[in-house]
């Protein structure tokens, strides 16, 4: 049996999230580097205010996933697997040992910057809980044109997907997925619209600037949340995380895989739970657990556990 860190995406975010991080010499070291490489002061991005900015709402969220993976990983247990959700895959591949943290929270602060700068406004995602996927991309194609562009983004779950899109246009598509016995169809806190081909053009120029910055083949195995398969090629690694950003997530085909491979402990990284509770619709046996509202001591006798049952 194997292990899973898994690291969330944009929409996890909450305020003052890097101060509430455990106060250990692995955190600070955390907070210390991504302010050097930044050139600000790291946990000035989580307060209510900045997290209106995409830039800060994605470093937060690498920061504090590397930082929870290092606390973790101190006493020398991995996990078998990592995995991100969209910017959370930037989490999974410095935590997997082929990207630098530094050069990580740099490619994080563009990629944040490029997103914002393509969409300051009007446009964003919605999840629409209920329906299956055949029947939502039926009423992306009945409403997406080229005044109205909306698109599949996100399969977190067998009945959760994500769209994306201009706001008037995702509008139509809840409206017409509530007539069709949607249970909910709600606007995240994400002010882009992530994972479609509208960031295309920003994804392109992100590719650019990976161009300068070493990778490596993981140590842990990486599973990309966009094919649902393990990468292993360090071009490879490059080209998805350089792309996630406009490639549709099949989260829920991650989480199966990682099932189908034997892994039973999965550990969200911080913030938040909302990936337990997707894991919760795959996992039929093991265990689920948040990093946030965990005791460290849990945490590493699980990791350990787990461990001794893989060998």
């Amino acid at each position: 049996m194997s292990s899973l860190f898994a690291f969330p995406g944009q929409g996890a975010q909450k305020p003052g999230m890097l101060h509430r991080l455990p106060q250990e010499p692995e955190v600070i070291e955390c907070l210390q580097q991504a302010g050097e490489a930044l050139g600000e002061d790291a946990l000035s991005l989580d307060s209510e205010a900045a997290l209106g900015s995409t830039r800060a709402v994605q470093l937060c969220l690498v920061i504090a996933g590397v930082a929870g993976a290092r606390l973790l990983m101190r006493s020398g247990q991995v996990p078998d697997y990592v995995a991100g959700l969209s910017i959370g895959a930037y989490a999974a591949a410095v935590a997997a040992g082929s990207l630098d943290y530094r050069d990580a929270v740099r490619l994080v602060a563009l990629r944040g910057e490029l997103m914002q700068n393509a969409y300051p406004q009007g446009f964003g995602m919605t999840a629409i809980i209920g329906l299956d996927l055949g029947t939502v991309e039926r009423l992306l194609g009945e409403v997406h044109a080229g005044q109205s562009p909306v698109h599949l983004a996100n399969i977190n779950g067998d009945n959760q997907i994500v769209i994306a899109g201009a706001n008037h246009a995702m509008a139509a598509v809840a409206e017409r997925a509530k007539t069709l016995g949607a249970a909910c169809a709600k606007r995240l806190a994400v002010s882009v619209p992530s994972h479609s081909a509208l960031l295309d053009q920003p994804a392109a120029r992100l590719a650019e600037a990976f161009g300068d910055v070493e990778l490596r083949a993981p140590r842990i195995r990486y599973l990309s949340s966009t094919t649902a398969r393990p990468i292993t090629d360090p071009q490879r690694l490059r080209d998805d995380l350089a792309f996630n950003m406009c490639r549709v997530v099949d989260w829920h085909g991650t989480l199966c895989t990682a099932y189908e491979r034997g892994v039973r402990l999965h550990i969200e990284l911080p913030p938040g739970a909302i990936l337990t509770g997707l894991a919760r619709r795959v996992f039929e046996q093991g265990t689920l657990i948040a990093f946030d509202g965990a005791r460290l001591d849990t945490l590493d006798a699980l990791l350990r556990q787990e461990g001794s049952r893989s060998r």
